[in-house]
């Protein structure tokens, strides 16, 4: 099988995915799936039952995804990173820390940064290295 290159336009997919997941998940303007499984007089439980299925097997790949290229002291370090980050632009005045909407739109942009990166790891690792992560399978 040919390795293929990441590219920015894979990235981004990636990215576009990953935020979408996100806030499809949760978003503080009432519009998620999470505000509308709380809401009881809208739809039925297996509409609800079934998109949320849908979104957990999405959320699956992933989390998995992303645990099985960066590891835990991976995952630690770019939550680190996207921390620190959002820290230094709050702290030059660029984004507003007093409001709890923008504090939470700027956590679920690091999910979905952290999730971006964990997708694109194994590519970018092999572009930046030469080498080639592989799943090991035990043979019986």
């Amino acid at each position: 099988m040919a390795h293929q290159e990441i590219t920015l336009a894979g990235i981004g997919i990636r990215f576009l995915v990953a935020i979408l997941l996100v806030f499809i998940s949760y978003n503080p303007e009432g519009f998620s799936y999470f505000h509308w499984l709380l809401n009881t007089q809208s739809s039925t439980l297996a509409v609800k039952l079934f998109v949320g299925i849908a979104l957990l097997i999405v959320w699956v790949v992933y989390v998995r995804a992303t645990f099985s290229s960066l590891g835990g002291l991976g995952i630690f370090l770019a939550v680190a990173f996207f921390a620190s980050l959002l820290w230094v632009l709050t702290y030059w005045g660029l984004l507003p820390a007093g409001s709890i909407r923008a504090v939470t739109y700027m956590v679920l942009f690091i999910i979905a940064a952290l999730l971006t990166v964990g997708m694109s790891w194994s590519h970018i690792r092999r572009r930046i290295s030469g080498q080639v992560d592989v799943d090991e399978i035990e043979e019986r």
